[in-house]
């Protein structure tokens, strides 16, 4: 079984998808006129403003709902497994990606505001299935996508996450050789885990979108501000080791560190890998969240989500980064390929016996080492508010989608009901597998989606493009950008022309 999901992932994760998402972050970093750089104020400005309603979220709880998805342990464990497998020099790839990820991030985003529908329920609902049939008018594509993020949101990807939580928990708790013995063992205590998590879960996503975008709201900055305050606090009491931590980074993104330089593929690889995964610009899942938003215009919740990746790549995972490499609790590994069989050559090792799908160990390690006794707790605790609030993300965004195959009918209450029960089943049994399968799976599940997202985005630029342009002449003229998609030329944007027709009447 492991043999097959890693050679579907080896055709998933091929060099083709790397470069197309890079070639996407490039290309709309290009076409936006570098719109991460000079709309930035405006980024800051309209994450903290806007109003919800009782149809949709505002705009920082979209911001909230979307980064639940994003900061996940991709900004934990991730961060660490991409260092193990890339050295530093992955880190400034992933800051490449982070940086030409926001327009990408913007894209998709605006286009999920543009093609946003009602439900049966008059709640907003958007996302690339929405986008791709309104726009592109292939059904079947948009089905395509609909489904796969089913799978992949609501079976593959939780089990990464409540996989994290029970080993970092495992890590603390079971420390000693009799200290599991109460539950059975740390298989028993990882199940659990699972368990309680799974309990969890189903409080917040039996209560609805609203509920979800609430928690969301309150626990999300909360535990980010945290985990980047650690950071600076652990990178303070390294100071002296932070400039060559620097060089590091810099002469083996190029491959002229002296250990490191001979992997210069793997970094390139696994950062792009795990920042599309950290910060999912691409992959189609903020859309989800941006499309629930209440906005007067569609680029402004392009804006909002542009600066989610920022958040999220240069503060969240950055930390993690700086906590890794400033204490050089890490391990570098060579991937060696003998007739179709791969092993791991250790490069570096700075924490015996870790191997690079255990991530999270390598950063509580790190904050152990400055902070004995009480470091890889926080980094456990700060773990599971990340994987949590994900998993209950992509909860929400596999509803969306199933909503979408739904059409205008209700979602029929079994199907609710299996899919709720289905991902809290997959959090339990991901929190017991073993890490490299449950990362395995979760890599098709994200290359899956990314495939048919990015394709889709490259063909419908334009109305994200136009929308852009449209806001930025409003603004000069001193308005509150309103869209009036006739005006601009762009069809099927039936909410937004229902809207002014509405307000016509009203006047």
């Amino acid at each position: 079984m492991e043999s097959i999901v890693e050679y579907i992932n080896s055709i998933i994760w091929s060099n083709a998808l790397i470069f197309m998402c890079l070639g996407a972050g490039l290309w709309f970093t290009v076409r936006t006129r570098f719109m991460q750089l000079r709309g930035f104020s405006e980024m800051v400005r309209l994450t903290v403003t806007g109003q919800k309603s009782d149809a949709g979220v505002s705009s920082f709880q979209a911001l909230a709902l979307s980064m639940a998805g994003r900061m996940g342990i991709g900004n934990i464990a991730g961060v660490a497994t991409a260092i193990a497998y890339g050295g530093p020099g992955a880190i400034f790839w992933m800051w490449v990606m982070g940086f030409l990820g926001a327009s990408t991030s913007y894209v998709e985003s605006t286009l999920a505001q543009i093609y946003k529908v009602k439900d049966a329920e008059g709640r907003y609902r958007g996302g690339p299935a929405y986008y791709i049939e309104k726009a592109m008018g292939l059904k079947w594509y948009a089905l395509a996508f609909a489904v796969a993020t089913i799978i992949a949101a609501g079976f593959l990807l939780p089990g990464v996450q409540a996989n994290a939580i029970a080993d970092s928990a495992v890590n603390v708790l079971c420390n000693g050789a009799t200290a599991c013995a109460a539950v059975g063992g740390a298989a028993s205590l990882k199940l659990w885990i699972g368990i309680a998590v799974a309990a969890l879960l189903g409080v917040i996503i039996f209560g609805g979108v609203k509920r979800i975008a609430t928690f969301a709201e309150v626990v999300v900055p909360f535990m980010a501000l945290a985990f980047i305050l650690m950071a600076v606090v652990v990178m303070m009491l390294n100071a002296g080791k932070v400039p060559a931590m620097f060089a590091d980074i810099f002469a083996s993104a190029f491959g002229a560190h002296a250990a490191f330089g001979g992997i210069i593929g793997q970094a390139i690889a696994w950062g792009v890998k795990r920042g599309i995964y950290a910060n999912e610009a691409g992959q189609g899942t903020g859309p989800h969240a941006a499309a629930a938003a209440e906005v007067s215009h569609p680029a402004k919740q392009g804006y909002v989500q542009a600066f989610a990746i920022y958040f999220d790549t240069m503060l969240v995972c950055t930390s993690t980064a700086f906590l890794v490499l400033s204490t050089g609790m890490y391990n570098v590994f060579r991937v060696v390929k003998d007739g179709g069989k791969e092993t791991l050559e250790a490069v570096f090792t700075g924490v015996p016996g870790v191997l690079p799908s255990e991530g999270a160990l390598f950063t509580q390690a790190a904050v152990e080492s400055v902070m004995p006794g009480w470091g890889a707790g926080f980094v456990a605790l700060a773990l599971f508010f990340f994987a949590f609030t994900t998993i209950m993300a992509y909860y929400y965004m596999a509803e969306t989608n199933l909503t979408y195959i739904a059409g205008s009918n209700r979602t029929h209450p079994l199907a609710t009901l299996t899919l709720r029960l289905g991902i809290m089943g997959m959090v339990v049994f991901g929190a017991f597998h073993n890490a490299k399968m449950a990362w395995a799976l979760g890599d098709i599940g994200v290359g899956l989606m990314a495939w048919l997202n990015v394709i889709a985005i490259f063909v419908l630029q334009k109305p994200a493009m136009i929308a852009l342009r449209d806001y930025e002449r409003q603004k000069k003229l001193g308005q509150d950008p309103t869209f009036d998609p006739d005006a601009l030329g762009i069809k099927n944007a039936d909410f937004w022309r229902t809207r002014k027709l509405e307000q016509a009447r009203s006047e």
